[in-house]
């Protein structure tokens, strides 16, 4: 498997190129519009031939690549079940496989930052936890349907029965991690280490974070697959 995480500095969003090398197909999970020419520069120099852009959610922070990407290489742009997008071509729901060549993508359902989100278990030992699982955090629970209940449920009941050994890739950083795993998570995770659902729930209501700078621009957008006019294509310069 070919695995790749690429980094928008302006947003601190992580974006993954997954292929098998043998048949040169790939995938992009949470591709950034900014960074569309570098994704595609990317597929052309590595002979990859992009089959989907996956989404683990409507993103608040940024806008997607998902659509202009589409555009460039006849992709298909993939949401998870629940997800306003009716721009997609397919939807994903809880435990259904994507395939990618070789590579098996299976949607875990991790509602709670929004109200359809999905992280990814690439190959077993790849997991993109999105918005979700953090590296030593978790995901805003308080807009978009949010709710740190389930949250607290997904993670703890969904993510940490996973192996120990599993790789924690997330889709944002802000301090300069890369890579996790389960184990680390589940012993060092502050915002989940020693609380009960209960405190958990406390906790994040009690953040008081400012909205995304983006939001107002970014969630109508997105839900158009990253269309800022839904009637306009976007063409890449």
């Amino acid at each position: 498997m070919l695995f790749r995480q690429l980094f928008d500095p302006e947003t601190s969003t992580y974006t993954y190129l997954i292929a098998d090398p043998t048949s040169q197909a790939a995938a992009l999970v949470d591709p950034v519009l900014a960074q569309v020419e570098r994704d595609y520069k990317l597929l052309n120099e590595l002979g990859l031939t992009l089959h989907y852009c996956l989404e683990t959610h409507i993103h608040a922070d940024h806008i997607t690549g998902s659509g202009k990407l589409r555009d460039l290489t006849e992709c298909q742009t993939v949401v998870p079940a629940n997800a306003t997008a009716p721009c997609a071509d397919r939807v994903l729901y809880p435990d259904q496989i994507l395939t990618v060549g070789s590579v098996a993508i299976r949607a875990i359902e991790t509602h709670g930052h929004t109200d359809s989100h999905m992280a990814y278990l690439v190959n077993g030992t790849h997991l993109l936890t999105g918005d979700a699982l953090l590296i030593r955090g978790c995901g805003r629970t308080d807009f978009q349907s949010g709710d740190a209940g389930t949250l607290y449920d997904h993670i703890t009941q969904r993510l940490f029965t996973l192996p120990d050994a599993t790789q924690v890739y997330p889709g944002h950083d802000y301090r300069g991690h890369t890579v996790s795993t389960i184990g680390e998570e589940k012993r060092f995770n502050p915002r989940l280490v020693g609380r009960s659902r209960k405190d958990f729930i406390a906790f994040m209501e009690s953040l008081n974070l400012p909205s995304p700078q983006k939001i107002m621009e970014a969630v109508p957008a997105n839900e158009h697959c990253g269309r800022v006019d839904a009637n306009r294509i976007v063409e890449l310069r």
